[in-house]
């Protein structure tokens, strides 16, 4: 098996090349829009900063979004759009950029993340959402597990939602990724969230696109079976538009979360 080809999106996708210059600029302009908080910080450190978006009236509560792209590429000034669904329902959003392989590991991301959303909780009140896209899944996915985030932040934590998430590390071991990843045995088993359970008490929805890479759909059904908890699988999306949900405030997944 090619296993770089089996983990290409790209390559499957037309148009592929056009999706990271739209975004970055559907992006900036909705932050002028709302008048984002940017470039919180939540660490020492360039990239460890968060943008925060509020909805006019006092939030329900705080959506943290975590960025895809491998944990080797990318920031949060790239999905701020994908803020708009929670916002107009009244949620304040986080988005948090965080350093990137290969001058950090996977395990240091997800200490990262779990920073960022310990200070995001600090500044917004109520319940709080997880979700992320693609390696922005698998981190979302390790802030379910135990001994992650603090009791009183967790505590808060409502639901998770793991896009297109990479829940097994393992048969990234095989891809040309890692030279700069450097997973190795042991970080697999401790950073995979299909290895590893879940909290209690806190909603889990996988999504994926039903015309993802095929170890995609496996890599949400392995989680999904693992936790035991429910998988969407949205027809006629793929890795790219699987998060178009959460641009539109009158999405079903929109709905279902926020509203």
């Amino acid at each position: 098996m090619d296993w770089d080809d089996a983990y290409a999106n790209a390559a499957y996708i037309s148009g592929a090349a056009d999706f990271p210059p739209r975004w970055a600029k559907e992006a900036a302009a909705y932050r002028l829009e709302t008048n984002a908080e940017v470039d919180v910080p939540y660490g020492d450190g360039d990239r460890l900063k968060f943008d925060l978006i509020r909805p006019e009236s006092t939030p329900k509560g705080l959506l943290v979004f975590v960025h895809g792209g491998y944990w080797l590429r990318f920031d949060k000034s790239y999905w701020s759009q994908f803020a708009r669904a929670a916002v107009v329902h009244g949620w304040a959003v986080a988005l948090p950029s965080y350093e990137l392989a290969p001058k950090v590991r996977i395990s240091e991301i997800t200490q990262q993340i779990a920073a960022a959303v310990n200070a995001a909780a600090e500044v917004v009140a109520g319940p709080i959402l997880l979700a992320g896209h693609s390696a922005g899944g698998h981190l979302v996915a390790r802030m379910m597990c135990e001994g992650v985030l603090p009791e009183g932040v967790a505590g808060r934590i409502t639901r998770v939602v793991p896009i297109s998430p990479v829940s097994d590390l393992r048969p990234l071991m095989k891809t040309s990724m890692n030279a700069d990843l450097k997973l190795d045995d042991a970080e697999c088993d401790a950073e995979s969230p299909m290895l590893l359970p879940a909290r209690n008490g806190i909603e889990v929805t996988v999504l994926v696109g039903a015309q993802e890479r095929p170890v995609f759909l496996d890599q949400a059904r392995w989680l999904a079976d693992a936790w035991g908890c429910d998988m969407i699988v949205a027809g006629g999306k793929h890795h790219f538009d699987v998060i178009d949900a959460f641009a539109d405030p009158d999405s079903d997944m929109a709905r279902m979360l926020f509203a």
